[in-house]
């Protein structure tokens, strides 16, 4: 298998490990443990995570917050338009995507007199786009404002459902604090607030902001991974993140969000912009010696992330492993982690790498997603 090669990082997903509703407690989900000094597998619960923490490691969050960035309106034609928010590109302009056929300078209109006002159309597929209220543009966080009267939860395209009003508070993390993102930081999903607390008694803690942006479902479709065109994100690194990631400290990452900030800031030193890193077995990391992780997607810029730290082969037994024990894989509310341990102070030391829902013909819906809307 070549690690370069995108085929080497496709698997066959059945369907029934899908999970579409979250485990009750959150923590109650599955949680697969791998240590990679003696290649052993732990099958467990992830309300055991403390169990299998490193003693000596410090714990580094991200603290975004997802945003009701799906919107539902119509054309001056009366033609039906849903728009997603991806990001911000100014004070006033937006990168959305937009399903149903928009041409520049179109006018689309939405609940409690929001309107839109498409600018450009961008060759990624995606719009830059305008708001206004009441024939006053609005920035960003008087958008937000908006949204959460009349937006939705963007659930990712392969759980296969629309967005109930519990997952207002179930697709947050316990954490979530600066409201942005248009996907939520899985890795972080299954803490409760009671093991989320119990854990910082023995770990130092601390945040940073990666802002999730539609991208992320994005598979990859080049046949050579480095030819993939990787998104970008905004993020934001506080002094105290810093702090600890200039320390000597190892640091466990919840997730790729804080793995690939992190990272990109060691080889950019820029605490804030966008961050548009791409790790794989090429480009292993630097300074994040532990992580937790969801399982991912074939073919996935993640997926080859999390081979970045345990190798491609490794990584394929695992998802085996989960696979065979019939652990949901994807995404959120059931969970498999991996424990791996490295060798090196700025190599992996240890990677946790859970799990939840599954999907299998979904790249047509993620290309639908990126590209379409």
């Amino acid at each position: 298998m070549d690690p370069l090669k995108t085929q080497s990082y496709d698997y066959t997903l059945p369907q029934e490990l899908i999970a579409t509703k979250p485990a009750s407690p959150r923590d109650s989900c599955k949680l697969l443990v791998f240590n990679r000094k003696d290649q052993s597998i732990t099958h467990t619960v992830f309300s055991e995570i403390d169990s299998y923490l490193p003693k000596n490691c410090s714990i580094l969050c991200n603290d975004t917050k997802v945003i009701k960035a799906r919107i539902f309106g119509k054309k001056i034609s009366g033609g039906k338009i849903e728009l997603l928010i991806n990001k911000p590109l100014s004070s006033t302009e937006i990168s959305c995507l937009i399903r149903g056929k928009v041409s520049q300078n179109a006018e689309l209109f939405f609940d409690n007199n929001l309107t839109a006002r498409v600018i450009s159309l961008e060759e990624d597929g995606s719009r830059k786009v305008i708001f206004s209220q009441n024939n006053k543009e609005l920035c960003f966080e008087e958008l937000i404002l908006v949204l959460d009267e009349i937006g939705h939860i963007p659930l990712p395209p392969y759980m296969n459902r629309e967005d109930t009003k519990s997952d207002e508070d179930e697709y947050q993390t316990v954490f979530s604090n600066k409201a942005g993102a248009v996907a939520a930081p899985t890795a972080s999903l299954h803490f409760t607030p009671e093991l989320f607390e119990a854990i910082k008694e023995k770990h130092q803690t601390e945040f940073l902001t990666l802002h999730v942006g539609a991208g992320t479902f994005k598979p990859v479709e080049a046949d050579i991974i480095t030819e993939h065109p990787m998104h970008s994100e905004y993020y934001h690194i506080p002094p105290k993140a810093l702090e600890l990631i200039h320390s000597d400290q190892p640091i466990l990452a919840i997730g790729t969000t804080v793995t690939r900030t992190v990272e990109f800031y060691v080889r950019e030193k820029r605490s804030e912009g966008e961050a548009n890193l791409f790790l794989h077995p090429h480009n292993q990391p630097k300074r994040i010696n532990h992580l937790l992780t969801n399982f991912h997607l074939p073919k996935s810029t993640l997926l080859m992330l999390v081979a970045s730290f345990v190798g491609l082969e490794q990584s394929q037994k695992i998802y085996e492993e989960a696979i065979k024990k019939t652990i949901p894989i994807f995404f959120l509310w059931r969970c498999h982690v991996d424990f791996i341990k490295g060798i090196s102070k700025y190599k992996p030391q240890y990677t946790l790498n859970y799990k939840v829902n599954n999907l299998q013909s979904l790249y047509k819906k993620l290309k639908w997603a990126i590209q379409v809307f």
